[in-house]
């Protein structure tokens, strides 16, 4: 383990904390609001306690497997750290185990609150929250690819490490260049959000606000009703976007850079994607009839919560713990199945799930045919035996946690839908479970144990399980 180069790493890290702090202090100037010393101040102490510690230069920058999963693991952290304590110090969220967990949830897109009345915080804090999901949306390991003298092939553990799905791969030949591109895309679908809902009649600060926990597909409200006060149209560009930035980004890539409509239809994970959107919209829209005022009403709110579960964004227009059974059980295996590969959701992967069932079939058609050599193709492309190994550890590995998590978090006493969809809803970024979780509901009622337990789930949940994990196997921290 390469220690003085994940602490150099680390250094950077809080120090460009340290200049996103800027933008809530600012916020804070618009509304004359007291709070925004305390951003100031933070903004200044990041800067210099990152200076301090990158002030000894490291030779060799270069992130092998090791570092890059404990740099990434560790980094997460420490921004959730840092994060959390203006929150504590303004005395709007005094506990720092409640401020943690808020900023876990913030940086990691989930979007699960322990706040039962969020109009009573400060505008600048509000802007934080919920720049916090954007930050997190792309990852800001990748952001630093994009904007630092980073150099070395080795980076590329950093961005494998952050970014979700399960294989990651360079959209063009220099890795920074890639990173780049990514954050063009990624800021300019965010402007085009903000400018739509603006031209709606929607608040700048709200436009801002709830554009930045679109794209990060994180579910944070600055109203207490989330999204249920906003108009229809309002919601339905909500909708539309949360969609988009669920959609695997080389999608774009292909649209955009490469000029190349077929090669992005060709892609299997999006088309599986918004099938699935499509079926679980009209079967939700026909179950819960009844409890619409009109069929467009019933689309509107089917397609948002919908597109809101599977893109783990978690914003809700409606009480969806009221509506009937199948409608639940479609919106729990939604959770679990999780937006694409590649994009700001968070989930299991429509990638991974189109694997394991191919690899399903595989070993079904081997026993009525063992001589048989089936491989698993997407996209045209032979899928490597590695990749398939990986989905299947992985699943093992999400299912451990899962378990565990759920365990421990039955000690608090509360019943079992609410522990399963509370873990089910901070492992995969989505924000609300149901019951005492839902979304009417928040995680403030948990013990400080199982904040703690909830808090490493989304932050594992955004990473991809490994990195977090890694920090508790011995051999992580052998010098050699």
């Amino acid at each position: 383990m390469n220690f003085a180069s994940v602490l150099f790493l680390l250094g950077k890290l809080i120090q460009i904390e340290g200049a996103l702090f800027i933008a809530p202090a600012v916020v804070s100037l618009f509304y004359g609001e007291k709070q925004g010393l305390v951003y100031f101040i933070a903004a200044i102490s990041c800067a210099v306690l990152g200076w301090l510690i990158t002030l000894h230069r490291v030779k060799e920058q270069n992130y092998y497997a090791k570092e890059g999963f404990i740099a990434v693991a560790l980094g997460w952290i420490v921004m959730s750290v840092a994060g959390c304590l203006p929150f504590v110090f303004t005395g709007e969220i005094p506990s720092f185990t409640d401020a943690f967990f808020e900023t876990v949830s913030g940086f990691t897109t989930t979007g699960s609150s322990i706040l039962s009345d969020v109009e009573k915080l400060s505008h600048c804090s509000l802007f934080w929250r919920s720049f916090t999901h954007w930050i997190g949306g792309m990852g800001v390991f990748v952001f630093m690819l994009a904007v630092l003298p980073m150099t070395g092939a080795q980076n590329m553990h950093l961005l494998r490490s952050e970014s979700p799905g399960p294989d990651v791969g360079k959209l063009v030949p220099k890795l920074k260049d890639s990173a780049k591109i990514l954050y063009i895309i990624y800021f300019g679908m965010t402007v085009l959000e903000i400018v739509l809902l603006l031209i709606t009649g929607m608040p700048l600060f709200d436009s801002i606000t709830l554009s930045f926990g679109t794209a990060g597909t994180g579910g944070f409200g600055i109203r207490n009703s989330s999204i249920a006060d906003y108009s229809y149209i309002q919601q339905l560009i909500f909708s539309i976007f949360m969609i988009l930035f669920g959609i695997n980004f080389n999608f774009y890539f292909f649209i955009l850079i490469r000029h190349s409509i077929k090669e992005a239809l060709n892609i299997e994970e999006v088309r599986v994607y918004l099938g699935l959107i499509a079926v679980s919209t009209a079967a939700i829209m026909y179950n819960a009839r009844h409890m619409f005022e009109s069929l467009s009403d019933g689309f509107i709110k089917s397609l948002f919560q919908v597109g809101s579960i599977i893109t783990t964004t978690g914003f809700s227009t409606a009480d969806f713990n009221e509506w009937p059974a199948l409608s639940k059980t479609i919106l729990v295996c939604l959770m679990f199945v999780g937006a694409c590969a590649g994009s700001t959701g968070g989930g299991f992967k429509i990638s991974r799930v189109i694997i394991m069932i191919k690899s399903y079939l595989r070993e079904l058609m081997h026993f009525i045919h063992p001589r048989l050599l089936k491989n698993v193709y997407m996209d045209g492309r032979k899928v490597k035996d590695e990749t398939v190994n990986g989905v299947e550890v992985y699943l093992l590995s999400y299912v451990l946690v899962l378990i565990v998590s759920v365990i421990v978090i039955s000690l608090d006493g509360f019943d079992l839908e609410t522990n399963f969809t509370a873990v089910m809803a901070t492992l995969n970024n989505i924000g609300p479970g149901l019951a005492v979780v839902g979304p009417t509901g928040n995680y403030s009622g948990f013990s400080i144990l199982s904040k703690y337990v909830l808090s490493f789930d989304m932050l594992a949940g955004r990473l991809e399980l490994y990195p977090m994990l890694l920090l508790f196997a011995p051999g992580t921290w052998r010098k050699k």
